[in-house]
């Protein structure tokens, strides 16, 4: 499966909608019970996500034939500005995928998703899922809105190993060798660092939630929420220095900032550059889609390439860390009757969903690299070696700190979203930034 022109992913990802199974067709009864409406985030340029209407949502209407299910499949922004229109029109549908916080903040805020914890009880879940995926402060709502299917590590320091051969280097151990390989990379050609840079998101949760977190140290947002510090303080405008040092220094082409979400994995399989930020979701765009037997990085020269965190930074109060947060999962419309048919649909979909044998499809398929789910027995999986590099992600750091758009407001963290392009763009300095970032907590403080 390869990524050939960036129309064909604008195209899917914004106008792809999916008729699901259980949805009635003409000279077909319909379904004896409820009908569930289903908002799903489907990435279609990424391995096996064609087997998920088969594996997933086919195998479901099979075991329930009494439940209907019409599902709706968008991703990237088309999805999140469809979840807004639907929260601002009060039309959500029953069953939702939903983010424990950031960019799902209007679900949780305005309490539009269900409490799922008396559901979660009365199923005894709790015995068979990680206690941090069923904490109710984790979640935007305060009380559990999403059954979650992850643990996710919102960066993760993809390594091409074929790349730095070539040029005669070693995967780097600290900023000053990074930095150090730029020219080198240059002379054969080469990009050092590739990232999605033209969605705003994607440098502050996959690399500078990281940043921030190495010059703020271990819960420096926490400080901020309380009034112990300020986002104009030393240590998150030093953060953002940082940020322009990566473009100054060449270690981020500027030309990131105009690479969209879709194209930056086949620039990276295809050699273009020696390392990748992303998420460690993004296994999933490199391994062989089962059901054309074909990937981006086919399993034997994945042994060529590694997963770990980003360099040392020298002058930072911490290193090997990573930015992480709760994963994605599903939530019901606080809409949904509570003691109906309809929502005992709906639960019975959720529980499918994030249950034990769709959290091992996913870790085989990519979908996720650490489960939520206790009783999944890994070692008996078939994993390509970036799946397995996935899995040993946790060894390679000592610290997790918070990913921004999971903590602040999207008040919050958009003007820093913002203002991270516009810093690689040399339209603003840090403190410029850093000003913007507080003055958007004060305004958003005072609403509270």
């Amino acid at each position: 499966m390869k990524i050939t022109e960036k129309t064909i992913v604008l195209g899917l990802s914004a106008l792809l909608v999916f008729a699901a199974a259980g949805c009635k067709k003409e000279g077909q009864s319909a379904v004896s019970g409820p009908e569930v409406r289903v908002l799903n985030y489907l990435d279609l340029t990424i391995a096996n996500s064609a087997q998920e209407i088969t594996d997933v949502w086919d195998k479901f209407s099979q075991n329930h034939p009494d439940i209907g299910v019409v599902r709706e499949d968008l991703f990237n922004e088309p999805f999140h500005n469809k979840i807004e229109a639907y929260a601002a029109a009060g039309q959500l549908p029953d069953v939702v995928y939903a983010w424990p916080s950031g960019r799902s903040t209007t679900l949780h805020t305005q309490h539009l998703l269900k409490d799922l914890g008396p559901l979660i009880q009365k199923d005894g879940l709790g015995s068979v899922m990680l206690p941090g995926a069923l904490d109710p402060n984790a979640q935007g709502a305060g009380y559990i809105g999403i059954l979650p299917r992850a643990i996710t590590s919102s960066h993760a320091f993809y390594v091409n190993n074929e790349v730095l051969r070539d040029a005669g280097l070693q995967p780097a151990r600290t900023y000053a060798e990074l930095k150090a390989q730029v020219p080198v990379l240059r002379a054969k050609g080469y990009q050092t660092v590739l990232m999605a840079n033209q969605d705003t998101w994607v440098m502050q949760s996959c690399l500078f939630s990281l940043i921030a977190g190495r010059f703020g140290g271990e819960g420096w947002e926490k400080k901020i929420l309380s009034g112990e510090a300020k986002f104009t303080d030393p240590d998150f405008v030093k953060a953002l220095e940082f940020v322009r040092t990566l473009y100054d220094d060449g270690v981020l082409s500027r030309d990131s900032l105009t690479t969209d979400y879709g194209s930056v994995v086949g620039q990276f399989a295809t050699n273009r550059g020696a390392y990748l930020v992303d998420g460690d979701w993004r296994i999933a765009a490199f391994i062989t889609d089962k059901s054309t037997g074909e990937g981006l990085i086919d399993p034997e020269r994945q042994r060529d390439f590694a997963i770990t965190v980003f360099p040392d930074i020298e002058d930072a109060k911490l290193n090997k860390s990573t930015s992480g947060i709760l994963g994605t999962g599903w939530g019901i419309s606080a809409a949904v009757p509570a003691g109906s048919e309809q929502e005992a649909a709906a639960w019975e979909l959720v529980k499918w969903l994030s249950g034990k044998e769709i959290q091992t499809w996913l870790l085989e398929t990519g979908g996720i690299t650490t489960p939520t789910r206790t009783d999944i027995d890994v070692t008996g999986l078939t994993l390509e070696p970036l799946q397995v590099a996935g899995g040993n992600l946790a060894s390679q750091y000592d610290t997790t700190t918070a990913v921004i758009d999971g903590v602040f407001d999207a008040e919050i963290h958009v003007p820093i979203n913002d203002g991270l392009q516009a810093i690689g763009m040399g339209a603003a300095t840090p403190q410029q930034i850093a000003a913007a970032a507080q003055q958007a907590f004060e305004s958003w403080k005072a609403k509270q």
